[in-house]
């Protein structure tokens, strides 16, 4: 028998809502039902009393059955939204987090011309800072070669490629020789320490690296790293920026005072949780 396209979303939504939170249920069963279909979210809203043949059925029924089994709407599409913006995401990936444009804004709200954003990923940090700056130059780097290929196609789509420049590796030894000085460095690293990512629920470790996670150890070594490393790669004054976990308000910015950084403050996201630590160059 034939069904509508509002049946199948129905069915799909309740569904999800016996692992998911309703909202999330109702969102989920909408984007993958758009993808499925192939249509964007505005032509399915016109079209939910369409007939739906029986290959979308087949197709969405897959969608939902695998976002039943813990695999992200991002990791599932290939395609995540960042600050308005669509982004391709690939297995394994870090998908873009709602979090992160917390640290795109704090940049945002000062002057550069030069940044480096250091774990890059699918570059959904360098990306929106171009795209907003459009006279900056940026460079960003990662130990995965794989998300690299992903941070440039993105690049490529959002007419960005020509002024970022990528390089493998990790953190600073990424770099050539002559890299130059920022007036920004930027990362989102791995901050999840070792007894909190094994509690994390089986299916987010399933579908994301690890390394993109944690660090293995107490959430704190990439931030050791770059306090160390960035002041021979900064302009006098130049500015390090970091996303934090929420319970790390107190642990990096000490990593950064010992470091013998100054004007070290600490932003908050819009649920009032600390997610942004800026420290200023040491002299």
């Amino acid at each position: 028998m034939s069904r509508r396209y509002r049946d199948l979303y129905a069915a799909a939504r309740a569904r999800l809502a016996t692992r998911l939170p309703e909202a999330e249920a109702a969102r989920d069963a909408r984007l993958l039902l758009a993808h499925a279909a192939g249509l964007s979210g505005a032509t399915l809203s016109v079209r939910l009393n369409d007939l739906a043949e029986a290959g979308l059925v087949t197709r969405y029924d897959a969608l939902i059955a695998a976002r039943l089994m813990g695999q992200s709407v991002p990791h599932i599409i290939g395609v995540s939204e960042f600050m308005g913006r669509s982004f391709a995401v690939g297995a394994g990936d870090l998908a873009p987090r709602p979090d992160t444009e917390t640290l795109v804004e704090a940049a945002l709200a000062h002057p550069f011309s030069r940044f480096l954003d250091l774990g890059t990923g699918t570059g959904v940090i360098a990306i929106s800072l171009l795209a907003a700056r459009t006279q900056a130059q940026g460079v960003a780097t990662d130990v995965d070669e794989a998300a690299l290929a992903r941070a440039r196609q993105n690049a490529q789509a959002h007419g960005v490629a020509g002024r970022l420049q990528f390089h493998a590796g990790d953190w600073f030894a990424a770099l050539p020789d002559g890299a130059g000085r920022f007036d920004l460095i930027l990362s989102n690293p791995p901050y999840i320490d070792r007894l909190t990512y094994e509690t994390l629920p089986p299916e987010l470790r399933r579908y994301e690296r690890a390394a993109a996670l944690t660090d293995g150890g107490d959430g704190l070594a990439a931030y050791r790293a770059i306090a160390k490393g960035a002041p021979d790669y900064l302009t006098p004054r130049g500015l390090v920026m970091v996303e934090i976990g929420y319970d790390q308000g107190h642990t990096v910015p000490a990593v950064f005072a010992e470091a013998g950084y100054d004007d070290i403050r600490l932003i908050h996201d819009l649920a009032e949780k600390p997610r942004v630590v800026v420290a200023q160059t040491p002299q």
